[in-house]
């Protein structure tokens, strides 16, 4: 069973910035992709930007394409996001994630057979 660690979150301000991070213990073999997805109350849960360990390819949704920017732990099996310009509907609840396939459609990307972590809340307001 993988474990994680996640961090990063908090209260930032509209238009500010915060850099998740996300710390795994050994992966599967077949589990060879990492990244986040982000869950706001009362809403379906929505994948963000993953990272492929095989070719070291970056997938972003296209909500948080020109403002997150994901990037390897080079220390170990894990990911960093970085945030910027949030806004107040960034707020939700975090996850970092590992899968054995990544899907990108229509914008969209998500893992398959995933795992993931307990969350970092993440709360945008003035």
């Amino acid at each position: 069973q993988v474990q994680f660690v996640e961090s990063g979150g908090g209260l930032v301000q509209p238009g500010g910035s915060l850099r998740l991070s996300c710390a795994t213990s050994e992966l599967p073999s077949d589990y060879f992709a990492i990244g986040w997805f982000r869950q706001a109350a009362g809403k379906e849960r929505e994948g963000l930007s993953y990272y492929s360990f095989n070719d070291g390819s970056k997938y972003y949704a296209n909500s948080i394409k020109d403002r997150f920017t994901i990037s390897r732990d080079t220390a170990g099996n894990g990911v960093f996001l970085q945030m910027r310009s949030l806004k107040p509907e960034d707020t939700a609840r975090y996850y970092c994630e590992v899968g054995t396939g990544i899907t990108y459609s229509g914008g969209k990307v998500r893992l398959l057979r995933s795992s993931w972590g307990q969350g970092t809340q993440v709360t945008v307001s003035s």
